[in-house]
C-alpha cells in the first residue's frame, strides 16, 4: 500500500467513523437524554429516527453529488455540517431542540459514508480493493458497535452530552489529512442534481416513519397517523416513478438490473434491520430491566467489536478471492442463532452464560458478512458510480435501522420487559435467516463481475 493509499483509506474511515458511531452512540445515552429533558420512549425513538431519516433520506443525493461535484469537496462539506450539529447537540436545552439537530447531523452525515467509501474504490483496485473495503468495513461497523460503549462511557462518568461533542476530535484529524494530502476532483461539466426528487423522498420517509412512531400511542384510525403516513406512501412513490424519467436522477433505477446489486441491497436491509434492532434492544433493556450502567451496558457488545476488528479485514480478502456468496450466507445464518440464543435471557441475569454466546456468533457472523456484502454491491457496478452504488447501499442500511426502531413498539408488545426482549430477539433471528436466504437465492460468483 502507497502512502497515498493509506492516506485515503484513513481518511475514508475517519469520515465514515463519525457517521456510523453517532447512529448508535444515542442509543445507551437514551434514558439519561429522557430523564433530562423529559418525553419518555416517544423521545427516545425520535433522538434516534430524526438522524437515521434525513440520513437516509438524504444519502442518495449525496452520492450523486459526489460522483457529479468530487468526493472531497462533499466529505469536507459533511464535515463541517456534522461537527457543528455535534456542538449542538450537546448543548441543546430541549428535547426539541436536540431532536431538530440530531436531524441536521444526520443530513451532514449523509454526505460522509458514499464519498469515503468512493474514495477507495477510486483508488484501489483488485486485491488491494478487496482488503482496503474490509479494513474500511471493520472500522466504520465497528464504530456502530462500539458506540454503546463510548457513550456509556461519559454517561456515567460525564454526561451524555460529551458523547457527542467527542465528535470534534475525528473531524478534525480528518480535515487536516484532506488539507494536507493530494487529493483531486473532478467535476462533471453537466453536473445537476434533482432537488424535487430530493424533497418528494424525504418527505414521504418522514411522513411513513412518523406515522409508524406515533402508531401505538395515537392508534391507527387517528387522522394524525393515516394523514401523514399516508401522504409520505404517496410522496415517496412519486419520488421512484420520478426517477424513471429525470435526466439526473438520484436513484438511478438501472442500477437494479445487476442481479448481484439488487440481492445484495436486499440482503444489507434485511441484516441492517436486525443488527439496529438488536442493538437498541440489548442496550435499553440491560439498563432498564438488569439495572446495569450505562458503561457496562455498551460494553456487552465488546466481544463484536473484538471480533470484526480482527476477522473483517480477513474476510474481506477471502471473499476477493473466492467470492462474496458463501460468506453473505453463512454470516447471517450464523448471527441469526446468535438472536435465538437471547430467548436464554431471564431471572437472575447472567452475562457470561445468557448473553456472551450470543454475542460471539454475533461478531463472528457479522464479521463475515459485511465486507464481502460491500464489495459485492460495489464490484456490480462501474468505478465511475461508485459513489451513488455506496450511497443506494448505505440508504438502505440506513433505512432498513429506522424502519427496525420505528416498529419497535409493535415488536415487543409496547414495554421492553423480558416477554418484549424475547420477542425482538426472535425479530431480529427472522431478519437474518431472511438475509441468508436472499443471498444464497441471488448471489453469485460470476467471472468476470456483471456490471450495471
Amino acid at each position: 500500500m502507497t502512502g497515498t493509499q493509506r492516506t485515503v483509506l484513513a481518511v475514508a474511515v475517519l469520515g465514515s467513523f463519525v457517521a456510523f458511531l453517532d447512529s448508535t452512540v444515542a442509543t445507551v445515552a437514551l434514558p439519561a437524554i429522557s430523564d433530562e429533558l423529559g418525553g419518555g420512549l416517544t423521545t427516545q425513538q425520535w433522538v434516534v429516527d430524526a438522524y437515521l431519516i434525513t440520513l437516509g433520506a438524504l444519502i442518495l443525493v449525496a452520492g450523486s453529488v459526489s460522483d457529479a461535484f468530487g468526493r472531497t469537496l462533499v466529505l469536507r462539506i459533511g464535515l463541517w455540517g456534522f461537527g457543528i450539529a455535534s456542538v449542538a447537540i450537546a448543548a441543546a436545552p430541549t428535547a426539541e431542540v436536540l431532536i431538530i439537530a440530531r436531524a441536521v447531523q444526520g443530513a451532514a452525515g449523509a454526505f460522509l459514508v458514499p464519498s469515503s467509501l468512493a474514495l477507495i474504490t477510486a483508488h484501489f483496485r483488485g486485491p488491494a480493493q478487496a482488503r482496503a473495503i474490509g479494513l474500511w468495513t471493520a472500522m466504520t461497523t465497528t464504530a456502530m458497535i462500539a458506540g454503546p460503549v463510548i457513550g456509556g462511557v461519559f454517561v456515567d462518568t460525564a454526561s451524555w452530552r460529551w458523547a457527542f461533542l467527542i465528535n470534534v476530535v475525528p473531524i478534525a484529524v480528518t480535515l487536516v489529512l484532506l488539507a494536507r494530502g493530494d487529493f483531486r476532483d473532478t467535476r462533471a461539466p453537466d453536473a445537476a442534481i434533482d432537488v424535487l426528487g430530493a424533497v418528494l423522498c424525504t418527505l414521504g420517509l418522514a411522513g411513513i416513519v412518523f406515522a409508524l412512531i406515533e402508531q401505538p400511542n395515537l392508534g391507527a384510525a387517528s387522522p394524525a397517523i393515516w394523514i401523514p403516513g399516508g401522504l409520505g406512501v404517496v410522496l415517496f412513490t412519486a419520488f421512484v416513478l420520478r426517477q424513471r424519467r429525470v435526466r439526473a436522477p438520484i436513484l438511478p433505477l438501472d442500477l437494479f438490473r445487476a442481479r448481484i446489486f439488487t440481492a445484495g441491497n436486499v440482503a444489507t436491509f434485511f441484516v441492517y434491520a436486525a443488527l439496529s434492532l438488536n442493538g437498541f434492544v440489548v442496550v435499553v433493556y440491560l439498563q432498564q430491566e438488569v439495572g446495569f450502567p450505562a458503561t457496562l451496558a455498551g460494553l456487552a457488545s465488546l466481544p463484536v467489536t473484538v471480533l470484526m476488528i480482527l476477522l473483517s479485514s480477513r474476510f474481506g480478502t477471502w471473499s476477493g478471492r473466492v467470492g462474496p456468496r458463501w460468506f453473505m450466507t453463512l454470516g447471517p445464518a450464523v448471527m441469526g442463532i446468535g438472536a435465538l440464543l437471547l430467548l436464554t435471557v431471564g431471572e437472575p441475569f447472567s452475562y457470561p452464560w445468557q448473553m456472551l454466546p450470543s454475542m460471539l456468533l454475533m461478531g463472528l457472523g457479522l464479521s463475515a458478512t459485511v465486507a464481502p456484502l460491500t464489495a459485492a454491491v460495489l464490484g456490480a457496478v462501474s468505478t465511475e458510480r461508485s459513489g451513488i452504488a455506496s450511497a443506494v447501499n448505505n440508504a438502505v442500511a440506513r433505512i432498513a435501522g429506522l424502519m427496525a426502531v420505528a416498529v419497535l413498539a409493535a415488536i415487543v408488545g409496547g414495554a421492553l420487559d423480558a416477554t418484549g426482549f424475547h420477542r425482538a430477539a426472535i425479530a431480529t433471528a427472522a431478519l437474518l435467516f431472511a438475509g441468508a436466504i436472499t443471498s444464497l437465492l441471488g448471489i453469485r460468483n460470476p467471472q468476470p463481475v456483471e456490471r450495471a
